[in-house]
């Protein structure tokens, strides 16, 4: 067997991985989802395949072809573990990516809407809407983070998608960012347990904030360009609701508990 191969039989046979796992899961994009996974797989099959991508494969015999096609075959059949490692890799190389993309913004915390560590060495940025039941109960386990790791900094984004109230909520917590009473307000407005009129302005009264300017704030436009911009933020890292945690290169939806997120905390902290 010669070493050269064209482009044209690897993404032939990748197509065919691709559409039966795609037939398999009921997924008609999983093959254009799995293809640089699937390349990464023939790569593995052996040092032809290599060697074939690189070329154009016009000079490849039938023959050749054949064999670098049963080479691939015959490799994923004996070890077909290495698919679903594949595609979880490709999904981690993905997600780290995408954080990059966004690190400065996602990490650089709107005033003060952050608690924990002055000078950070691991940031746990958080979208959290007051109406969100998941995000209430989230609270302990983000305070035993923070009481836990030292050179941990929370970042807090207002993501008030849930109710009609949640905006009015999130506006008053800009504002108490503003004059650094954002944590009080935060852990009142989730006492509160709601996002109606009252339970806001209860918050406002226990976090010690002037209601004037609560109200001001409310009803002024203040506030919407950042909620913009953290609804953007989460769509560009594949948000499916509230809470939304980012840590290191790893990103977690939903209330997934406080040791899953410790164990990201010193991955990005060993990583760093």
């Amino acid at each position: 067997m010669t070493n050269k191969a064209g482009a044209g039989t690897l993404l032939r046979a990748t197509g065919a991985i691709a559409s039966a796992l795609g037939a398999r899961t009921g997924q008609r994009r999983s093959r254009k989802f799995l293809l640089p996974a699937m390349l990464g797989l023939l790569a593995a099959g052996g040092g032809a395949a290599v060697a074939y991508a690189a070329t154009d494969g016009k000079d490849v015999s039938p023959a050749d072809r054949a064999a670098i096609e049963a080479v691939v075959h015959d490799y994923i059949l004996a070890n077909p573990e290495i698919i679903p490692q594949a595609i979880e890799r490709l999904k981690a190389k993905q997600t780290a990516a995408s954080i990059d993309e966004h690190r400065s913004e996602l990490e650089t915390p709107y005033q003060g809407a952050w608690e924990g560590a002055d000078q950070p060495k691991v940031t746990l940025v958080a979208f959290m809407d007051y109406a969100c039941g998941y995000c209430r109960a989230a609270l302990p386990h983000i305070a035993q983070l923070v009481k836990d790791n030292p050179d941990l900094r929370v970042v807090y984004r207002e993501l008030p998608i849930i109710a009609d109230g949640s905006a009015n909520a999130a506006k008053v917590a800009l504002m108490a960012a503003r004059e650094g009473k954002f944590m009080a307000f935060h852990k009142a407005m989730y006492a509160a347990e709601g996002v109606s009129s009252d339970a806001v302005k209860k918050a406002v009264r226990t976090a010690g904030l002037d209601p004037d300017k609560a109200d001001a704030a409310i009803a002024s436009d203040n506030g919407e360009d950042e909620f913009m911009g953290n609804i953007r933020l989460a769509q560009a890292l594949g948000a499916e609701g509230t809470p939304l945690f980012v840590v290191g290169d790893q990103i977690f939806n939903g209330l997934v508990g406080p040791d899953v997120l410790q164990k990201a905390i010193e991955k990005a902290r060993d990583e760093g």
